[in-house]
């Protein structure tokens, strides 16, 4: 199992619309973003580093492994 980078929260969108996930709409320094199939819908927080706990959340959420996530980027 890799490391998690320390990416922002701008950099951990650009790597989930690589897997599909399109940005729905954004509330206050909240990202929304969406896949149809199979569906999921995540928030992102649109900071200047994103917490390790956080990350791997939206990492499982994203139903993706940390090493798939990490070639995403």
């Amino acid at each position: 199992m890799s490391t998690l980078p320390q990416i922002s929260g701008h950099e951990c969108l650009k790597a989930l619309t690589k897997a599909g996930f399109v940005l729905i709409r954004q509330h206050g320094s909240h990202l929304i973003i969406r896949r149809k199939e199979p569906f999921a819908q995540l928030v992102i927080p649109d900071h200047k580093e994103l917490d390790r706990g956080t990350l791997r959340a939206i990492i499982r959420q994203a139903n993706l492994s940390v090493n798939e996530f990490v070639e995403l980027l």
